[in-house]
């Protein structure tokens, strides 16, 4: 069921929509990755100030400089790191749309349903965003101790957060929340196999941009596999 999801997913990665939110995605995430960087520079520059003083030494300006441009390293190593978690979150705000394209060429039958209003749908990708990024950035500690083991805590930790999501977002559509807890609970295993076969693909660069537009098609259809069991 999974991989059958999955591959009719790619099928339809030529969609104008799917198309459409991959370009917002990005664009919404370099947008975001940006300012932060550009506000942690600026940041760091001021706390340090234009010139210290240091012992033996005396006054000296040019930690500011140091201190600014050691922060943009640090957040170009970050921004690696957390592109794609973010872009993951930027996506499933456009899920509605991703689903809808889905159901309009593989599920024809049913009606459409109104789409999730611009706020609900901005508190849950804010949600999701501190979700992903507080996980991701207390797993470099676990990254770092047990390193040869990295990727695959990377995968379980991804898998699970990005397959609970989209598969949740996924049924609200139709059933609501509380229906919709229902069957993650009861299908939570085959949930976070499908999100560890998504976020096994996040670790290729470039192709890792693609993979969230395609998450949320997979589990789309996913959602109505198991609902109609």
């Amino acid at each position: 069921m999974i991989f059958d999801a999955f591959f009719k997913a790619l099928a339809q990665a030529g969609d104008p929509r799917f198309r459409r939110v991959l370009f917002l995605g990005v664009a919404l995430t370099l947008a975001l990755l940006i300012a932060f960087t550009a506000g942690f520079v600026w940041l760091a520059g001021w706390l340090v100030g234009p010139e210290v003083s240091l012992p033996l030494i005396g006054e000296v300006t040019w930690l500011s400089g140091l201190a600014s441009a050691g922060s943009f390293l640090l957040m170009m190593l970050l921004s690696v790191f957390l592109m794609v978690p973010v872009a993951s979150a930027f996506t499933s705000m456009f899920l509605d749309e991703v689903a809808q394209a889905v159901e309009d060429k593989h599920y024809t039958h049913l009606p459409r349903v109104p789409g999730t209003p611009f706020w609900d749908s901005l508190k849950d990708t804010v949600n999701f965003l501190g979700v992903l990024i507080g996980a991701n950035l207390l797993a470099l500690v676990l990254y770092l101790i047990f390193l040869p083991a990295g990727p695959f805590i990377f995968w379980a930790l991804n898998g699970f957060l990005l397959g609970r999501e989209y598969f949740t977002l996924a049924a609200i559509r139709r059933v609501g929340e509380a229906e919709a807890r229902r069957l993650r609970r009861r299908h939570m295993g085959t949930i976070w196999a499908a999100g560890t076969l998504m976020a096994i693909p996040l670790s290729v660069p470039l192709v890792n941009l693609l993979i969230p537009i395609s998450g949320a098609a997979t589990f789309t259809h996913i959602y109505h596999a198991v609902s109609r069991r």
